[in-house]
């Protein structure tokens, strides 16, 4: 399998490289470079614990420097699909179809022609699977415990099916084989849209990026933070703001290096601003460490209608630190009714109105932190333990370690088992080699892991709150 996937690999950078996507400054005539689009600034390298496949700089790059050109031709858009006659016949007939679902089409109509297809060195490139929230069976929706995480799957779910069977007289038209009209391959195909198309000016589907889509994600501001530079000591040309995008000029999808890289380094791209939820919803992974992530907690609704604050700008913060409108709302709701409109000002502009009112939010905060935590069928600790258990069973070598390894796990591990078919007598191991179940072992893995961030963040809060309750003396009191 690894030797066919690096096959493909050489064929898709050679494939690249002759439809002219490229980072390097020299000439095309330099048949040196031709093997692979990546020869000048970039490699395909592995990173199990950051992504898995992705690219690595191949030499020290500057911040904002250019390292991959994808030229419009190469870009998989509605509109280049319909250079197809046939399917722009079709796609162009009246239809209530949305960009995107015929962008989704477009792709299972290439998928359809195999080798006939000019995509074909890159289709063959695509993930076999995905992990986003419309993939989650029912099991792993449970398993993600908090409601609103649970109906986020499953509004995801019932979307992808709703879309598939508006879209399906449109794939039966274009006589798409039996395999292609399934429901299953519907979700790869919306998947492989949700995670990997880019933002083009001319079209609200996006387009699918050979070769561009092989940068793994990181956090808008996470990279910038860490590796802080002094602008006066930067060019005009490296103070570039973003990552990429597509370039009238050049008429090319352009990317530039976020930061300086060192040789080896992977070369990360922000795709936006996304809470952990939000990027198991469109692209089937989350972040340990996401600076962008959120947990809402149930508020009254008079501690909304006390203040103007959006309700989704009142949160805690992944580092467990109540959010500034979070804190001035409750900030004004703790205060008297009558002194409302005079501490306004003072809340508003992020100032602690008295001991009294902050250890009265800060009480209130930790109390229902905690009522969320108690309200959940595990406790973090029960998950974490259950996290290191799923590690063992992915990571038994044997058939032997691996039966051990289930009879001495949790009672949780044993309900997926079943859940996924495992009659008494069956072997383990037999069962966790198809392929079907250890998808389904991933994204229940995620989901547990989705809740441990999810509850982790509560406990921070709830340490801080005590923090800023323990700062007050009973002098200030």
């Amino acid at each position: 399998m690894e030797r066919e996937e690096e096959g493909n690999l050489e064929i898709l950078l050679k494939w690249a490289s002759e439809i002219g996507i490229s980072n390097s400054p020299i000439s095309l005539s330099d048949r040196s470079c031709l093997s692979s689009c990546l020869c000048h600034s970039l490699f395909v390298s592995h990173f199990p614990d950051a992504g898995g496949r992705g690219l690595a700089a191949a030499r020290p790059l500057r911040r904002g420097e250019l390292v991959l050109r994808v030229p419009k031709s190469a870009l998989m858009t509605r509109e280049s699909l319909s250079k197809d006659q046939r399917f722009s016949i079709v796609v162009n007939a009246p239809s209530s179809l949305s960009p995107i679902q015929i962008l989704i089409v477009g792709l299972l109509y290439e998928m359809n022609k195999g080798r006939s297809s000019w995509w074909y060195p890159y289709l063959v490139n695509l993930p076999r699977g995905y992990d986003i929230l419309a993939t989650f069976g029912e099991f792993e929706k449970q398993a993600l415990q908090v409601d609103d995480a649970i109906w986020t799957a499953e509004k995801a779910t019932l979307k992808a099916e709703s879309e598939w069977k508006e879209a399906n007289p449109l794939m039966k038209e274009l006589n798409l084989k039996p395999q292609f009209l399934t429901f299953r391959a519907w979700l790869w195909a919306s998947a492989t849209i949700s995670s990997r198309t880019l933002h083009v000016p001319w079209d609200e589907a996006g387009c699918l990026c050979p070769v561009g889509d092989l940068f793994n994600y990181v956090a808008p501001g996470e990279e910038d933070s860490a590796h802080t530079l002094d602008l006066e000591q930067l060019d005009s040309h490296s103070q570039r703001l973003t990552d990429g995008g597509f370039e009238e000029d050049v008429v090319a999808y352009c990317f530039y290096a976020r930061r300086h890289y060192e040789k080896g380094e992977q070369v990360l791209l922000g795709y936006g601003t996304y809470t952990n939820l939000e990027l198991l919803e469109h692209y089937g992974f989350l972040l340990n460490d996401n600076s962008n992530e959120k947990v809402f907690i149930p508020l009254q609704p008079e501690i909304c209608s006390s203040n103007t604050w959006p309700k989704d700008s009142m949160f805690i913060h992944q580092s467990g630190k109540p959010s500034f409108a979070l804190l001035s709302a409750l900030r004004i709701w703790a205060t008297p009714r009558n002194q409302r409109r005079p501490a306004s000002h003072l809340a508003y502009s992020g100032s602690q109105l008295s001991a009294e009112n902050e250890i009265l939010v800060m009480r209130w905060i930790s109390k229902n932190c905690n009522c969320i935590l108690k309200s959940l069928p595990t406790s973090f600790e029960e998950d974490r333990f259950l996290l290191s258990a799923i590690d063992k069973m992915q990571d038994s070598c044997s058939p032997l370690e691996l039966r051990n390894t289930v009879a001495s796990s949790t009672a949780h591990i044993h309900a997926f088992l079943e859940a996924n078919g495992l009659q008494d007598g069956e072997d383990v191991a037999e069962l966790l080699s198809s392929r079907k179940t250890k998808r389904e072992m991933d994204r229940w893995r995620l989901a547990i892991q989705w809740r441990v961030r999810y509850k982790e963040i509560l406990i921070n809060c709830i340490s801080h709150c005590s923090r800023v309750i323990d700062s007050f003396t009973p002098q200030n009191i």
